[in-house]
């Protein structure tokens, strides 16, 4: 098995089609249409199926996509570890943190940290609001990734870290005073929020909360990118409701004096470390986790 034919078959996946896949490759297409071709002949299968939209993947298409991710990225560590035998630990090690979370405060301590223990790694960190980590872990896009939840999805394991307790932010304009006391989700009944779309976990346990109290929520704007809430919530436009970490973050960025209190009844959510079941973490990989066990553990009350 050459192993340009499984990279080019990963590119051809993640671009939808084998004309932008040739691009990105700088092959030309008909050569690479024969390397898809000649993969097909190898594992006696078809595994994409071409249509005026680009391309998709076939059952088998989708089982080898997820071992090629894993075969290139086993490559890629045995090169590094032959490149640093003796020496420090090296290799490629990719981390998810899930936006509007705790674990979006740690991209730079785990960057700083893993530079500073391990120079030979390269850290690669995403905060994908589009893609779902566990996902990428069982395609091997990922080694590990801080998400909201429990499981189980099969395919991952999950390790709870910690709770994350939500906090009211808004502007001094709405009314809210400023103390230590919960405020009870029926007062916001009708007020105007700003909050992640309807896929996202933050927003799902508002709902939730709002639902079960029999309040109206009131979402007047989806945002999901958290120096432009922070803005908006600073001019008043509207308020959020947002896990402690990110709702510190707003008051300390935002250009005006800003709300900041618990609601009643509580809203939380578990912050967890998902890997895979199947594949083992690489040591550049477990490095890297326990330096994220670590600053996790920081964030605890």
């Amino acid at each position: 098995m050459d192993t340009r034919r499984l990279k080019s078959f990963i590119v051809i996946v993640d671009s939808g089609s084998i004309t932008r896949a040739a691009d990105i490759l700088h092959v030309a297409q008909p050569a690479l249409s024969q390397q898809l071709a000649a993969l097909e002949e190898y594992f006696g299968q078809k595994l994409l199926i071409r249509s005026q939209q680009g391309v998709s993947m076939t059952d088998a298409g989708h089982a080898v996509y997820r071992h090629a991710q894993i075969i290139l990225r086993q490559m890629e560590q045995a090169q590094a570890d032959a490149s640093a035998a003796g020496n420090s630990l090296a290799g490629r090690v990719s981390v998810g943190l899930v936006p509007f979370s705790s674990a979006a405060t740690l991209s730079a301590d785990l960057l700083a940290e893993t530079r500073k223990r391990h120079p030979g790694i390269l850290l690669h960190l995403t905060e994908s609001v589009g893609q779902t980590y566990s996902q990428m872990i069982m395609n091997g896009r990922l080694e590990m990734a801080l998400i909201h939840g429990t499981g189980p999805i099969k395919g991952v394991r999950f390790e709870p870290l910690l709770r994350e307790e939500f906090f009211l932010v808004a502007h001094r304009d709405f009314a809210i005073e400023a103390d230590n006391k919960p405020v009870p989700i029926t007062a916001l009944d009708g007020m105007p929020f700003l909050l992640p779309p309807a896929y996202n976990f933050v927003r799902r346990a508002v709902d939730t909360a709002f639902t079960r109290t029999r309040t109206n929520l009131k979402v007047v704007g989806e945002i999901e990118i958290v120096r432009t809430l922070t803005r908006a919530v600073s001019d008043g436009l509207g308020a959020t409701i947002m896990p402690k970490a990110v709702a510190d973050r707003i008051v300390t960025e935002a250009s005006e004096p800003l709300i900041c209190r618990v609601v009643s009844p509580r809203i939380d959510e578990t912050l967890s470390l998902c890997v895979s079941d199947q594949t083992p973490l690489p040591e550049p990989a477990v490095a890297v986790k326990e330096i994220l066990l670590e600053l996790t553990a920081r964030l605890k009350p």
